[in-house]
């Protein structure tokens, strides 16, 4: 059916209703005179003459039609002056003519077309049409038609395909259509309804199509109302009635009418009537309804697998097939709907938009907004906003896509391109949930599309993500390509020339993203061997030669992807679960996978830099993957060559005769198991004889110890009981005399140079001690004893002790004589750039250039924000000064004590150095080691395990609080992990710049949460013990620290200098910051996290949260509740405040930013759509209430008097600046505070 617009002017051919007032009064019906038979005869004689006098012949058997004059109209005008001049022969020319039709013949000869009157061969109008034309008699004449249509509605049934000239039905109704007026409007509508209503369901659908050419406008009310009736008791007619409603001329009322029965209809109509439904929606639509029609049809429409049950019945195939038809029609009506609408569409996106909960929004939302998008123009835009945002809001499920897409091919097709186009869109956004969203989306298009077409344009949208350099991008469409490898490796395979494309964008690759790569090519390598053909193992040996080349490459860039490479393939070749290959000509996959593996150490030996990527990668690949035992076993006998490589006997625990090597005396240090030490770590031999080879042993001696604890844990149910003498020997360095200031005078360049290295690599050394041994307490191992559990602990506290003071040391060193540290840890900026990332030498050297030497730029006024609107310069407001020192103070707060570090630093230049060359002065161990940080690069990482560290039973209950410092070293190493996860250039899981790769750099926020949980409870104890140190206020205590350093093996040094109130403070301000870096992670407030953010916030509860605290309020949150845990933190971070008030600016400064941190209003966003994406968070109220008394506090901050307190705190500018702007930001009246800011707290601030 074709419905006309509502616009449309009514048809030129129809008339009004003829005016009742000027015809001649009305003839009673024939049947209303009651005459005899012979009557009946007359009149039927006096109606046959009648008409011949008009000039027409009618026959009384056969089957020829009446022959009618040429003009019909001087047959109307005899009739009709023969009719008023005699009223009394109107009844009975009725009556004759009402006796004729009684004989079917003769009904048909009046409804089919006559003929001339010459008898030619030409037809015109029938006798019925010409006397429903005659005025007087037409309201009679329609009642004998009318009232002839239920006897032949059997007939119509029985006969339902027979031709128009024998359907005497359709031939009665065809008379009706067009007719130049109508004397009874009223009458004739309700008589034909009444017939309309018993007529069969044909009849029905013929006579309801031919409304619009029957009846006159004044009649459309009794129509609408009727028909309304008669679709509930027949929905079949739908179609016929719809097309009646666009193309009757219905006033405003009426077409509101006819709209609110279609709409009621939605939810009953069979499905393959649907899309003549929203046609005739969608083209009534009016400013005013368009909302209304809109809302009704997302609220009752069933789209997708709406199936007919009568038409397909018990046959499953038939159901599939009808439901994608009328789907199909379904969307295709839409989108002609929508086409070139763009007022209809907008109202669509409003609706939309309103739309903020997830169970209200439906799979005809999805393709809503698919079809708008195919439309393409200005809206599509528009599309990417909401889409974007539903993701973020989690109103959008990825099951709501399911449902458009799983197991439905066909319809999808059509909007291929547009779904593809909007997952480059939603892959290219920087939020990471969206990002996720297009991976499901990428992953469900190439699963459901079989064609080789579709799923080449699906790898080929990848790999153009892959190409365009944005690291974001390029992660998680590598991520996509390893889902799909994982889930459809067969059908990759005969594309995967389409995937070798990546390999040209490999030298901008670094760190995660170069493993994904060859991820994803290792498994399609193996997946093609496991097949028996040939042509598709090709892959395979392609793969396997590029990895031999780069790994032989002389370039480090291309050795660096081999290493990766070839760990990659022994990761997946050599899986116990991997297959052991199908082939017979081939080796097996363990095979050549350890045979590469080969190779490539024997490659990469005369390269310290690239063979510790090996072993720290290999050691990480073991961690996480079960290799096959062979793999294990050749493993194990490489590492075997440490103990020859690194380690001598010792005689009774001496050392040999000769101690001296290179005129330099040598010493064991820090001896932990004294006597019964069985061997010594061979430091100072290696780097003295054959600097260079012996030097590039000594880089590789911790990864290889790394890897050989690996080894040892895995062969050995977890347990490193096999090399637990390594924990507690000692190491040959140079004697502990050139230490003191007359010994050192006396050392060579070269001798200083000697004794810095070797400090550096027995830093390392207990470093790697610490990460590997740390394991055996933070994790379960049923094979060690508690006693020996107990031992480790205590060796792992005096090594923490050694490391603290050779650190100390080696800055000492450092700054009166710098030297370029070696490397001895793999960092990922050793090869150029990536994306951004500068490289190492570049940034050091910006840190430690004096400003005097820095070259001078003119400011940039649109660089700090002063420019407005036309680029003119304009005045900077308070908000903009506010902002900006903000800025300044959170990357000088974060700087301070954990700048970031990266590899390939200058040697700092000589006037950095305070101390003079031929001095080391004093060497304080709670400071931060500044010279040995600016080459924090090259030293390797803590493990997140020694975070256990903080958590011994034996030290949390002593109270001897010489361990503070050693708690706050890894204090220090935890807030820098903190950072590396929430500071703002990493909103995506990139590698770490400045680390080593490292199972560390890529563990997800999820798995650091779940790895530091228990470290909660332990920084609550620590926090305390500084607050109990800080209130006794002692000094120094270099006795107690002395006493512990002899006993932990330490050299005893005079110029050792230990503040303990000092490291208080700094384990005070430590803790905090590391609180609040943990409260910022958006991970924390996932739901799935919920426990481990109620274990933090349980951590630092208070005694007794005060009543007045909940005045905001009705009713009293639990014990328990997300609300009254914040409110418990908040009350004993207040505590600790007035504590700090006593105390000093810094500590309560320090404090007020961690009660801004707590109270950040992103814990109420993500509470918002708990339902929705999963967040926890606390209530608006007690956020509100929250952030009243953080600012009641920052104003006491601002006006308590520093003067008799702490001396210092007018130079904290910076830090007064952030407070001021805690304290506007949480105010409920900013403009009274700007007023007495403005008269008496900014005069006090101190001016830089």
């Amino acid at each position: 059916m074709v419905f006309l617009k509502r616009s449309l002017p009514g048809n030129s051919k129809r008339r009004p209703s003829f005016p009742s007032q000027n015809l001649q009064p009305s003839v009673p019906a024939a049947s209303d005179v009651t005459l005899g038979p012979d009557s009946h005869q007359d009149n039927m004689s006096l109606m046959i003459s009648l008409l011949a006098e008009a000039g027409c012949t009618l026959s009384v058997s056969g089957d020829s039609p009446p022959s009618l004059p040429a003009d019909p109209h001087k047959l109307r005008r005899h009739i009709e002056n023969r009719l008023s001049s005699d009223p009394s022969i109107a009844p009975r020319f009725l009556s004759g003519l009402s006796s004729y039709v009684q004989n079917p013949q003769n009904l048909r000869r009046v409804l089919i077309p006559a003929s001339h009157y010459s008898g030619g061969s030409s037809w015109i109008e029938s006798l019925a049409r010409v006397l429903l034309l005659v005025a007087p008699i037409q309201p009679q004449i329609l009642d004998l038609l009318l009232g002839k249509l239920p006897e032949y509605f059997n007939a119509d049934i029985a006969h339902a395909l027979r031709p128009l000239k024998d359907d005497i039905s359709r031939l009665i109704v065809n008379q009706l259509r067009w007719l130049d007026f109508i004397v009874d409007s009223d009458c004739f509508a309700e008589k034909l309804m009444e017939v309309l209503s018993i007529s069969p369901t044909s009849l029905k659908k013929e006579i309801i199509g031919s409304l619009p050419e029957i009846i006159g406008e004044k009649s459309h009310t009794t129509v609408v109302l009727a028909l309304e009736k008669m679709l509930l008791e027949d929905s079949e007619i739908i179609v016929p009635v719809l097309d009646s409603f666009s193309n009757l001329n219905l006033n405003e009322q009426l077409q509101e009418r006819a709209i609110t029965i279609a709409l009621s209809c939605i939810r009953t109509v069979d499905a393959e009537k649907m899309p003549h439904l929203l046609r005739f929606l969608f083209l009534s639509t009016t400013p005013a309804n368009t909302g209304r029609i809109i809302s009704q049809i997302r609220d009752q429409l069933k789209f997708v697998g709406a199936v007919d049950p009568h038409s397909a019945r018990n046959k499953k195939l038939k159901e599939n097939s009808l439901a994608e038809s009328t789907d199909a029609l379904i969307l295709d009506a839409l989108r002609s709907s929508l086409r070139f609408k763009n007022i209809l569409c907008e109202a669509i996106l409003k609706e939309l938009k309103s739309i903020d909960q997830p169970r209200h929004h439906k799979v005809i939302d999805v393709w809503f907004l698919m079809l708008i998008y195919n439309n393409g123009r200005s809206l599509q835009k528009d599309v990417q906003k909401i889409l974007k945002k539903k993701i973020l809001d989690g109103c959008f499920s990825e099951a709501l896509f399911d449902q458009c897409i799983t197991g439905h091919r066909e319809l999808v097709k059509d909007y291929f391109p547009s779904f593809i186009s909007l997952c480059e869109y939603l892959l290219s956004c920087k939020e990471k949930q969206v990002r996720h969203f297009s991976i499901h989306l990428y992953t469900s298009l190439f699963g459901e599309f079989k064609d080789t077409y579709s799923k080449q344009e699906v790898v080929g949208a990848l790999v153009t993500h892959i190409g365009s350099g944005i690291a974001h991008e390029v992660t998680s469409a590598l991520d996509t390509l390893i889902l799909l490898t994982s889930r459809y490796s067969e059908e990759l395979i005969p594309i995967s020339s389409h995937i070798t494309g990546i390999l040209d964008y490999m030298e901008s690759f670094q760190g995660d993203n170069m493993h994904k790569v060859y991820e994803v090519f290792s498994r399609l390598a193996l997946f093609a061997r496991s097949r028996e053909d040939n042509t598709r193992s090709s892959i395979a040996n392609e793969v396997l030669m590029i990895i031999r080349k780069q790994v032989s490459n002389a370039d480090m860039t291309y050795r660096k992807m081999g290493v990766i490479g070839t760990l990659k393939i022994v990761s997946t070749f050599g899986d116990v679960n991997a297959p052991s290959g199908f082939l017979s000509s081939q080796k097996s996959n363990s095979d050549d996978a350890l045979e590469l593996l080969r190779m490539s150490l024997d490659s990469l030996k005369l390269v310290p830099l690239t063979l510790i990527l090996l072993y720290d990668e290999l050691s990480a690949l073991l961690e996480d993957v079960v290799l096959k035992p062979e793999i294990i076993e050749w493993i194990g006998k490489h590492v075997s060559e440490f103990e020859v490589m690194f380690l001598s006997d010792l005689e009774g625990g001496q050392l040999p005769t000769n101690t001296f090597f290179n005129d330099v005396e040598g010493e064991l240090w820090i001896n932990l198991d004294g006597d019964t030490s069985p061997v010594y770590l061979k430091i100072l031999p290696l780097l003295s004889f054959s600097p260079q080879q012996q030097s590039e042993s000594l880089q590789i001696l911790t990864s290889q110890f790394l890897l050989l604890s690996v080894v040892e844990r895995l062969t050995n149910q977890g347990s490193l009981g096999g090399i637990d003498a390594l924990l507690g020997c000692p190491l040959l360095l140079p004697s502990s005399k050139y230490l003191s200031g007359v010994h050192w005078k006396k050392l060579t360049e070269k001798q200083k140079k000697t004794l810095c290295f070797t400090l550096f690599y027995a830093i390392n050394w207990i470093r790697e001690l610490l990460n590997a041994f740390s394991s055996q307490i933070a994790n379960k191992v049923e094979s060690i004893t508690p006693n020996t559990k107990v031992e480790t602990m205590n060796k792992l506290l005096k090594r923490l002790r050694n490391l603290l003071v050779m650190e100390s040391i080696l800055d000492v060193i450092l700054k009166a004589c710098p030297q370029s540290l070696p490397e001895v840890c793999f960092s990922m900026d050793q090869f150029g750039t990536v994306f951004g990332w500068r490289k190492s030498s570049e940034r050091v050297l910006s840190e430690v250039i004096p400003p005097k030497k820095k070259k001078k730029h003119k400011p940039d006024p649109s660089a700090s924000g002063n420019l407005g609107h036309h680029g003119k310069l304009r005045q900077p407001t308070i908000i903009d000064a506010l902002k900006k020192s903000s800025m300044q103070a959170s990357q000088e707060g974060s700087d301070e004590g954990s700048p970031r570090y990266l590899s390939h630093e200058k040697t700092p230049p000589t006037e950095h150095c305070i101390v003079g060359a031929d001095e080391l002065g004093v060497i304080d161990i709670s400071a931060v080691p500044k010279f040995l940080d600016a080459q924090k690069s090259k030293f390797r990482p803590l493990n997140v395990d020694c975070l256990s560290l903080l958590c011994f039973s034996e030290v949390m209950d002593s109270i001897n609080k010489m361990q503070l410092p050693l708690y706050l070293y890894i204090l220090r190493d935890f807030r820098c992990k903190l950072d590396d996860f929430c500071s703002p250039s990493k909103q995506f899981p990139i590698p770490c710049p400045e680390k080593a790769s490292t199972v560390f750099c890529r563990r997800t926020t999820g798995e650091f949460l779940n790895k530091i949980k228990p470290v909660f409870g332990s920084l609550r104890k620590h926090l305390d013990k500084a607050v109990s140190v800080l209130r006794s206020g002692s000094a120094t205590c270099d006795n107690h620290w002395k006493s512990e350093s002899c006993c932990a093996g330490n050299p005893v040094l005079s110029n050792l200098l230990v503040s303990e109130t000092s490291v208080a403070s700094s384990v005070f301000i430590e803790v905090l910051r590391c609180y609040n870096r943990i409260l910022v992670l958006d991970e924390l407030y996932h739901q799935k996290n919920m426990q481990i953010l109620k274990d933090l916030l349980e951590a630092f509860h208070s005694t007794e949260v005060p009543l007045n605290y909940f005045s905001r309020h009705q009713q009293i949150p639990m014990p328990g509740e997300l609300d009254y845990m914040y409110y418990d933190v908040y009350s004993f971070l207040e505590g600790i405040l007035e504590t700090s008030f006593l105390l000093s600016f810094s500590l309560a400064s320090e404090v007020v930013v961690t009660l801004q941190t707590l109270v950040n209003p992103k814990i109420v966003v993500s509470c918002k759509f708990q339902e929705t994406v999963g967040y926890v968070g606390c209530s608006q109220n007690a956020l509100n209430s929250l952030r009243c008394r953080l600012s009641l506090a920052a104003h006491r901050l601002l006006v308590y008097d520093w003067s008799s307190k702490d001396t210092e705190w007018k130079s904290n500018g910076d830090i007064i600046q952030k407070i001021l702007q805690i304290y506007l930001t949480n105010t409920e009246c900013t403009s009274d505070l700007l007023n007495e800011l403005a008269c008496s707290i900014l005069p006090q601030v101190h001016a830089k």
